[in-house]
């Protein structure tokens, strides 16, 4: 073929491909996002405005189907099953405590980006940070002086093998960052510890210099005490993954993994008595993937996997009792006290 023949063929391809694109491109600008349209039965939801100075109320991301989908949402504690108010701010993964906010925005496009925003309790903001990864926990200290997140560098989920983590933590006051987690001294078994495959993730914060979380290295996963003024992690037990300290200081909630299940969601949910190392497994028997929010310093609140994406439910914190729905189509929740 000449190369008049190939400039010919080349430009009628191109015209093609651009016709194509138009078109996509018209199509998409006049469809209706079915994640838009309201669903029958799904939670009644009105738009309005709140910040971190109430009482007595639950902050979530609002999953339910329509044009506050996604939204961050509150609810009264006592009435968690009626009208929910949902503001127009968005957020992937949120946390709150002692007048401080963390929001992980996402920007859809070819390829999904992330934010990680800190805000005050009027959710103005302070500070943000690019989340370099796909987003996955976050939580703030009592305080709220100190904020953690976590990203997937690689892989997307933590119930294979294959993925990497970024943990850091920022001090809100200093706006000192730990990029990541991994520059900590760790002591496994109480000796010195180096490798390679170190991964965190997971942190929670029983004050602003304790902290726990999930080391994983060598195909095995463990609980981990953190202190930010040593900058030095400790192993305290393995097959613990996603802690959740309890407001008094004394658990830590987490998911167990079972051994042998291969499934997406190989994990039980289980607390940990800090005081004795007891291990006990709570009234949920289903699968979950979540890292849990204590609703008080005996009560749980996790998501299990549901038409919405996930519903919220509560069991007692010590083995006793069963599971209740509390609320659906709600993710991430933060309880203010």
């Amino acid at each position: 073929m000449s190369t008049a023949a190939r400039v010919r063929v080349l430009v009628v391809a191109l015209a093609l491909l651009a016709a194509v694109a138009i078109a996509y491109t018209l199509h998409a600008a006049g469809r209706t996002d079915e994640r838009d349209k309201p669903r029958a039965g799904g939670p009644p939801v009105q738009t309005g405005q709140f910040d971190l100075t109430g009482k007595g109320r639950i902050l979530f991301r609002n999953m339910a189907w329509g044009p506050q989908r996604d939204h961050l949402a509150s609810v009264a504690l006592n009435g968690t099953g009626g009208v929910r108010t949902a503001m127009p701010l968005t957020c992937y993964k949120f946390n709150a405590a002692g007048g401080t906010a963390v929001c992980v925005e996402a920007k859809r496009g070819p390829v999904n980006s992330f934010s990680v925003v800190i805000m005050d309790s009027r959710f103005r903001e302070l500070r943000r940070y690019a989340a370099g990864g796909g987003p996955s926990r976050t939580r703030v200290s009592p305080s709220g002086r100190r904020v953690a997140w976590t990203v997937f560098v690689s892989g997307d989920s933590y119930a294979g093998v294959n993925f990497s983590t970024r943990t850091s933590i920022v001090d809100t006051r200093t706006w000192q960052r730990v990029k990541n987690l991994e520059e900590f001294r760790v002591v496994k078994d109480g000796k010195p510890y180096r490798a390679a495959d170190v991964n965190f993730w997971g942190v929670t914060f029983a004050d602003d210099d304790t902290f726990y979380a999930t080391m994983a290295t060598k195909g095995k996963t463990y609980l981990v005490r953190g202190d930010m003024k040593s900058r030095t992690v400790r192993t305290l037990m393995r097959n613990a993954e996603c802690p959740s300290v309890s407001p008094d200081g004394t658990r830590v909630a987490f998911k167990h993994r079972i051994a042998g299940d291969t499934s997406a969601l190989p994990w039980r949910l289980h607390v940990l008595d800090l005081r004795t190392m007891k291990e006990t497994a709570t009234a949920e028997r289903r699968p979950l993937d979540d890292q849990v929010t204590w609703l008080d310093d005996r009560t749980l609140l996790y998501a299990i996997p549901a038409e919405y994406e996930s519903d919220q439910y509560e069991v007692p914190a010590d083995g006793t009792g069963e599971p209740r729905l509390v609320m659906k189509a709600a993710q991430v929740p933060v309880v203010l006290r």
